[in-house]
């Protein structure tokens, strides 16, 4: 089983909670937006402890490290079987200045050309309810855990 952990950012905005999530780069995500979105996460190493792993992933994908008093929120069980662990944490960043680190593939398919995209192409606060919206499917419940009156 795959495992993942992440940091749900949130701060409070003008029109109540807000929420911090990013939008994947490279080439199947670029004209995706509704769905698309997602907590900075990514796989837990192999003996990691899963907080420093989502403290990790989110220093990878933003360029910026996060501190302040983690909320540990129930597992989420994505499709495929992996699991999200993540943690919620009052915390304000500026979305517009972001630094994700890269990752390479093969694009176009089959062209035998290797290409590097960012692993993060954006970032941006989202009040809860547009949350709902933009993030992918599978990790609505952390948002519902951390804002019940998004239900």
């Amino acid at each position: 089983m795959k495992r993942s952990a992440g940091i749900l950012a949130w701060r409070r905005g003008a029109d109540g909670l807000e929420v911090f999530l990013v939008h994947p780069g490279g080439p199947f995500w670029k004209n995706k937006d509704d769905g698309a979105w997602s907590i900075p996460k990514g796989e837990i190493g192999p003996d990691e402890n899963p907080l420093r792993a989502a403290l990790r992933e989110f220093q990878e994908e933003i360029g910026q490290t996060i501190d302040g008093d983690f909320t540990p929120l129930d597992p989420v069980t994505i499709s495929g079987g992996k699991v999200i662990e993540a943690w919620a944490v009052e915390h304000d960043l500026d979305a517009s200045t972001i630094i994700s680190n890269s990752f390479e593939i093969e694009w176009p398919p089959r062209s035998g050309k290797r290409q590097s995209f960012p692993e993060v192409d954006r970032a941006a606060w989202f009040p809860s309810p547009l949350a709902l919206r933009k993030i992918t499917p599978g990790q609505v419940p952390a948002l519902v855990d951390i804002d019940p009156e998004t239900n």
